[in-house]
């Protein structure tokens, strides 16, 4: 059974729960039980792994992996729940060596940790609706940065998880920070059918809360007139694919978080033209060559104190992985730009 299909059956084993007159107190401290060992969880590898940092010294921050595998939130395929372990396969697979373009070393543990998943699958399982699971989100989040020196390196899911992840990183650092979103839709529709937590309304959430100064959405081509009076309303700097010949320049030498708490990068695997990465729900042609993105990524200026990579759909990818690859490319090259 798939995991989205399980989830809803247990759901629904919930509210007969309910119908059977098991207090819904009952119920709740079942729930937060579950939140509280699956936050533990985290937490205690988290404290281990910046524990041994900390001894090994001289790291002033690392990146560390935290998986988020929820795709509820899709407007039209789940795949990008079973994203994160495909993601992880990829980036320790044999057919490549360890090492980031610029020549930092993955193995080396002050380079890059792994804290493990967030149980989303598990936690729904329990009835948790999307409000408390957003906040679990956040408290993951936050956990991983209450260890110094790490820095979260969130993977997707879909993009509603930018959300929580941007809320904790914000509230946690105690301010608003620059976020670049690389794209192929802006995702900031108000309530995207009906569902104010959608992958498509993750934007518009963040700008309401104040977590953002500036957001940049590079490698737009499928925007309606909503995204565009939306990032009127909200001041976002939207590029869009038809203008990036001439928008080149000034985006691959971007200079992003002074003033604030620092710089935020949402990478949805679609903002690639689908030639480079069609393991995707949404296939929109016409987008950014893969060298264009680490170019963007690998030039920009800025301390990048978390990101995520997310909408990798393992479901459409090719028979041999293609896009769990490119995926995985793109979390060494972010890992390269957090990591110090």
């Amino acid at each position: 059974m798939g995991g989205a299909a399980a989830g809803t059956k247990w759901i629904h084993h919930i509210q007969r729960l309910s119908a059977a007159k098991v207090s819904a107190e009952a119920v709740e401290r079942g729930q937060s039980r579950v939140i509280d060992a699956s936050l533990t969880l985290i937490r205690e590898r988290a404290k281990l792994k910046a524990e041994l940092l900390r001894a090994l010294g001289g790291v002033k921050a690392s990146a560390s992996l935290l998986g988020v595998p929820l795709g509820h939130n899709s407007s039209f395929l789940q795949g990008p729940a079973f994203a994160p372990p495909r993601i992880r396969e990829a980036i320790w697979c044999g057919s490549t060596n360890s090492s980031t373009e610029e020549g930092k070393e993955l193995n080396d543990p002050r380079v890059l940790t792994d804290v493990g998943d967030v149980p989303i699958q598990e936690i729904r399982d329990c009835g948790v609706e999307d409000d408390r699971l957003m906040h679990v989100i956040s408290e993951s989040v936050k956990t991983v940065m209450e260890e110094e020196p790490l820095r979260p390196l969130v993977l997707g899911g879909d993009h509603s998880i930018s959300y929580p992840v941007v809320r904790a990183v914000s509230e946690k650092l105690g301010g608003p920070v620059d976020i670049l979103h690389l794209d192929a839709h802006p995702d900031i529709y108000d309530c995207f059918e009906g569902n104010t937590y959608s992958h498509a309304s993750s934007f518009a959430r963040i700008m309401e809360g104040g977590y953002a100064r500036r957001l940049l959405q590079v490698g737009l081509r499928s925007i309606t007139k909503e995204g565009r009076d939306q990032g009127k309303r909200f001041g976002v700097e939207q590029y869009e694919m038809r203008t990036f010949s001439k928008d080149r320049e000034k985006l691959e030498n971007l200079k992003l978080g002074d003033g604030v708490k620092g710089v935020y990068v949402s990478v949805d695997v679609d903002c690639l033209d689908p030639a480079f990465a069609p393991g995707v729900s949404h296939i929109e042609p016409g987008g950014l060559s893969f060298r264009d993105v680490l170019n963007i990524l690998q030039n920009l200026q800025g301390d990048v104190v978390a990101a995520d990579v997310v909408e990798f759909n393992p479901q459409r990818d090719t028979v041999d992985g293609m896009t769990a690859m490119v995926a995985a490319k793109l979390v060494r090259e972010l890992t390269a730009k957090i990591s110090k």
